[in-house]
């Protein structure tokens, strides 16, 4: 028998008024709800918008999450949403179909590709911070690329996908750093560099690399030594460790298998963060409003959003999609689509760059081969949502809620 999540239970936290405490859902085990805390003036759009209730929330977020949970049998879900300058935490169903433990506001799951944003975050303080040039080539980073035609593909091109047909995955029989350096050094282009949009794990995973030895480390020291707590990100890992393993979700293959990821070379550049719907909460309210942040970490975030490549429906940031708003559910689906994962797409360079733009529904999915990830924000109404599962779910449906959630916040806007 598949299994039926759980809806949430209100949890109350200090400052929140009785009535919005009141206990719901069914069954022997709840998952937590939490309002984190509220920043003010997310967006200049939103600064005189009135937060949504708890309650409210609860009730639009149930209708679009328990319907998908029963639909694709996912064990537990764990739903961020900003809106009104306010950010909510719904956490649902079980972190563990062998343990039966709820989801809670600890609960890691993996980020999948979710992690390239932020890559891309960490290759950009980099150049705010006059280490990294994107428009150098690779090989000034990484010398034992000198020469090679991957070598010369510039920053830029990586963060954006456009090294030249670059492919998906690293090559089965690449264990190491030393064979994936071998096979980069033997790669030919399959379209001219800057011409073409093939989403790679290779494409990120070098950014990340050569972000690091611009900082002068390793990634990992880089990223979790002082990327993630620049941001506040504190339940985040690369490696989780001991005293986290606790709260780390058990992933739920197709069928129905427990599983967790298997790491590889690049894992922790392209798709191995484990993390919390707050912290990426907390990553989305900082790239809507960054006040309060340093200067050159303010500056990376608003370079991440910063349009580079038109290819198809989309404009390519670092990283970063965005689709111009208000936005259709076709133009969503198709930017998200398997065909501009898998295929190559015709790119072209937009110069100067477009700054970032409150007009845009800004998004990255991700996924292992049991969990699934979903974030998006739109500047111009001041919200974000996170939709993290313990199973992997097709990306249109991650999609459709999101944009349904996202509708629905958009009708409970108070008065400006």
């Amino acid at each position: 028998m598949p299994l039926l999540p759980i809806p949430p239970r209100l949890r109350p936290l200090p400052g929140l008024a009785p009535r919005d405490a009141k206990g719901r859902g069914v069954g022997a085990r709840f998952a937590s709800f939490a309002t984190l805390v509220a920043c003010a003036g997310l967006a200049a759009s939103m600064a005189h918008a009135a937060a949504p209730s708890v309650v409210r929330v609860t009730a639009l977020v149930d209708r679009v999450v328990l319907p998908l949970m029963r639909q694709r049998h996912i064990p537990g879900m764990a739903v961020g949403v900003i809106a009104g300058g306010r950010s909510y935490v719904l956490n649902y169903g079980v972190a563990s179909t062998a343990s039966g433990a709820p989801v809670d506001d600890a609960t890691l799951f993996e980020a999948g590709s979710v992690t390239k944003t932020l890559t891309a975050t960490l290759a950009a303080w980099a150049v705010a911070r006059h280490r990294l040039d994107l428009d150098a080539p690779v090989q000034r980073y990484v010398p034992r690329l000198r020469g090679s035609a991957f070598g010369k593909v510039t920053i830029l091109e990586l963060g954006t996908y456009t090294p030249g047909g670059v492919p998906l995955q690293v090559p089965e029989g690449v264990h190491d750093r030393a064979q994936l350096l071998a096979y980069l050094r033997a790669w030919k282009p399959a379209c001219a560099p800057g011409s073409c949009r093939t989403y790679s794990n290779i494409a990120t995973g070098m950014l990340g690399v050569a972000a690091a030895r611009s900082l002068h480390g390793s990634f990992a020291e880089a990223m979790q030594g002082r990327l993630l707590p620049a941001l506040g990100m504190r339940h985040s890992w690369l490696r989780v460790p001991a005293g986290e393993r606790a709260h780390y979700a058990l992933g739920t293959t197709q069928d129905g298998k427990p599983v967790r990821m298997r790491r590889g070379e690049l894992a922790d550049e392209a798709y191995g963060l484990r993390t919390t719907a707050g912290d990426l909460l907390r990553l989305l309210r900082l790239n809507l409003d960054g006040r309060g942040l340093a200067p050159d970490l303010r500056e990376a975030l608003e370079l991440t959003r910063t349009g580079h490549v038109r290819a198809g429906v989309l404009t390519q940031d670092l990283v970063w999609e965005q689709v111009p708003y208000p936005a259709t559910l076709p133009a969503l689906l198709e930017a998200n689509s398997m065909r501009m994962i898998l295929n190559a797409v015709p790119a072209t360079r937009i110069d100067p760059p477009a700054r970032p733009t409150p007009d845009a529904w800004i998004d990255k999915t991700g996924a292992t081969n049991g969990f699934s990830a979903y974030v998006a924000m739109v500047p111009r109404l001041g919200v974000g949502i996170v939709l993290l599962a313990n199973r992997n779910i097709p990306i249109d449906d991650q999609v459709r809620a999101a944009y349904s959630i996202v509708g629905d916040l958009k009708s409970l806007r108070g008065p400006r």
